[in-house]
C-alpha cells in the first residue's frame, strides 16, 4: 500500500486585508487590493477581474436586483466606514506625543519613563527589552496613575532614548517626541 506524499501548495495572501485575493472583494477594502493585486500580481488580477471573469461571476449570482444593490449600498457604506477609520487613526498619530520624561528620585538616582509609543502601534515590552539592553540597565512596562503603559529605564537616558526611538521607529516623527523633566518634591517637611 503506497501512501501519495502531500503537496506543499502556496497560496497567495493579499498585503492590503490579508485575504486570499478570491476574497478582497468582500473586505472594505476592495479599491486597494484591487490595485495593489494588479500591480503585483498581473496574472491573479487579470484572471479575477477581466471582464469575462465578472460576467461568470455574475451569471453564478442569483441575487435579485433589489438585493445586489442593498449589497453594494451595504459595501459602499464599509467601504467609507473604513477609510474614516484610517484617517481618524492617521489623525490621531499626527496629533500624539511621545513623551520622554527625566524623574529625579533621589538626590543622585533618576529614572527616565517614555509613554505615547503604543499609539504609534510600538511593542511595548520588546522596545522596554531593548532599552534595558542597548542601556545595560533595568527597564520596564509599567501603568500611570492615568492607565497609561510606560516605559520605565532606570537611569538618565532622555537624550539617548529619543536618538534610539528615531532609529528603530522611523514611523514616529521627531517633532512628535518631546522631553520633560520632572524633580519629585522631597518629603521631609522644611520649617
Amino acid at each position: 500500500m503506497e501512501q501519495a506524499t502531500p503537496t506543499k501548495k502556496d497560496t497567495l495572501y493579499c498585503a492590503v486585508c490579508s485575504l486570499p485575493p478570491e476574497y478582497c472583494e468582500f473586505s472594505a477594502s476592495k479599491n486597494k487590493c484591487e490595485v495593489w493585486l494588479k500591480e503585483t500580481h498581473p496574472s491573479v488580477h487579470q484572471r479575477l477581474y477581466s471582464d469575462n471573469a465578472l460576467t461568470e461571476k455574475m451569471a453564478m449570482t442569483t441575487l435579485s436586483e433589489e438585493k445586489e444593490a442593498k449589497e453594494a449600498a451595504k459595501m459602499e457604506k464599509a467601504i467609507t466606514k473604513e477609510e474614516a477609520r484610517l484617517d481618524r487613526e492617521q489623525e490621531k498619530k499626527k496629533s500624539s506625543k511621545v513623551v520622554i520624561k527625566r524623574v529625579v528620585r533621589n538626590k543622585r538616582k533618576c529614572v527616565t519613563s517614555v509613554f505615547g509609543l503604543d499609539v504609534f502601534g510600538v511593542d511595548l515590552k520588546k522596545t522596554a527589552k531593548s532599552f534595558a539592553n542597548h542601556f545595560a540597565c533595568g527597564g520596564s512596562v509599567s501603568k500611570t496613575p492615568q492607565g497609561q503603559d510606560e516605559i520605565v529605564v532606570q537611569g538618565d537616558f532622555s537624550e539617548e532614548i529619543k536618538e534610539l526611538i528615531i532609529k528603530l521607529h522611523p514611523q514616529i516623527p521627531e517633532e512628535n517626541i518631546a522631553m520633560v523633566e520632572d524633580e519629585k518634591k522631597n518629603k521631609k517637611m522644611t520649617g
